[in-house]
């Protein structure tokens, strides 16, 4: 039976984990719809609804939630009133949200309210940051779950979901990184003017609960990163407070060396990571598909904390001086092997098997919290 799935994406990162699932769903005769807002649409992070809009066989409607400067509430006041009116007139059969970002918290507060099916991916995990509750927080409001590991299932379980509502997948971004990306890497340096033979690949966002002091924490790993004399691709930082002290201290790094970029195609990034000499920043992907590809990464401050246990994963302060060059010298181009802690790159397939059981279709909406520790 053909169903309307709907799936909202508000960043470039949460669309890459999305695209896998909504292939899935396309390729199995579903009506697959994206709905697209938040850094989509600003053009200071790229512009990337137009990654969406180039997806073949889907639908996509684009809403501005914010206006520079617009602080979390207001932001998340606007895409439910947006949301709300959009699921009014289409009604979907299911709602499809990731993460941890307002975005995905207003999408689920709708369909919540409006008693329409919901699945979120990826619940169950722990950042230390603001991200961590809103994460938590979908989770309370959505009725199926597909997580990343079995930790990440117990932890859901541990607020009270059923087990049977919750489905371990793997990490859905890793499906697109185990093949072949489908350009090559003398196609990317071209596309994005890239002139490194070697590079590492640094990202670093805003944590909003520091953000009076990211300025001065970008000023300190990307002055590490200056004094080591290696080559960087750099992927501007996402649209949460505290990203315009990052972008004061991106504007002045030396040209020679570091290639900023405001955004990356997946495709493109995905080659990138695949022959980049390492990761440095908190981007997720620095502790999921790094690790996934055998790429050595550092992981600086608190974004990603207790995120991942691969062994190609260092942690530090920003301000550690000293470890950061140490990393650089020491795991410059090391190859790694594959780490599965995020799954084996399968997760559209597990996705689509749940979609398929009539079961999970026929489920009451009505939640009720169970207790597993009586």
């Amino acid at each position: 039976m053909t169903r309307k799935i709907l799936f909202l994406t508000g960043t470039r990162a949460d669309f890459g984990k999305l695209e896998p699932l909504a292939a899935a769903a396309r390729d199995a005769g579903h009506e697959v719809s994206f709905f697209v807002t938040g850094m989509h649409m600003m053009e200071r992070y790229g512009l990337t609804r137009l990654e969406v809009e180039r997806m073949p066989g889907v639908k996509s409607h684009g809403f501005l939630n914010q206006r520079p400067g617009d602080p979390q509430d207001v932001i998340l006041a606007k895409t439910v009133i947006g949301f709300s009116d959009y699921i009014a007139e289409h009604r979907p059969d299911l709602i499809v949200i990731h993460g941890d970002r307002i975005e995905a918290v207003a999408g689920a507060m709708v369909s919540a309210t409006n008693y329409i099916r919901s699945a979120h991916i990826e619940g169950g995990e722990v950042s230390g940051t603001i991200d961590e509750v809103f994460r938590h927080c979908c989770t309370k409001l959505c009725t199926h779950h597909f997580v990343s590991s079995e930790l990440a299932k117990r932890r859901v379980m541990s607020l009270g979901e059923p087990e049977d509502v919750i489905h371990v997948i793997g990490s859905p971004e890793l499906d697109f990184h185990a093949r072949p990306s489908g350009v090559t890497l003398a196609e990317v340096k071209a596309r994005y003017a890239i002139p490194f033979e070697e590079f590492g690949i640094a990202i670093f966002h805003p944590v909003t609960s520091e953000q009076a002091t990211m300025g001065a924490q970008a000023e300190a790993l990307f002055g590490a990163l200056v004094d080591s004399r290696r080559n960087f691709v750099v992927i501007a930082p996402n649209n949460d407070p505290g990203s315009d002290g990052i972008f004061r201290v991106l504007k002045d790094l030396p040209e020679e060396r570091f290639r900023v970029l405001p955004s990356m195609r997946f495709a493109h990034f995905s080659e990138l990571m695949k022959n980049a000499a390492c990761m440095v920043g908190n981007s997720s992907a620095g502790v999921r598909e790094a690790p996934f590809l055998g790429l050595p990464s550092l992981d600086v401050g608190t974004r990603q904390s207790n995120r991942s246990e691969a062994g190609s994963v260092t942690s530090v302060k920003a301000s550690d001086r000293g470890t950061i060059l140490g990393f650089l010298t020491n795991e410059w181009g090391r190859n790694h092997g594959r780490d599965a802690g995020f799954g084996e790159g399968l997760a559209s397939d597990q996705f689509l098997k749940v979609l398929n059981d009539p079961e999970f279709w026929t489920r009451s909406l009505q939640k009720a919290f169970e207790d597993h520790s009586v």
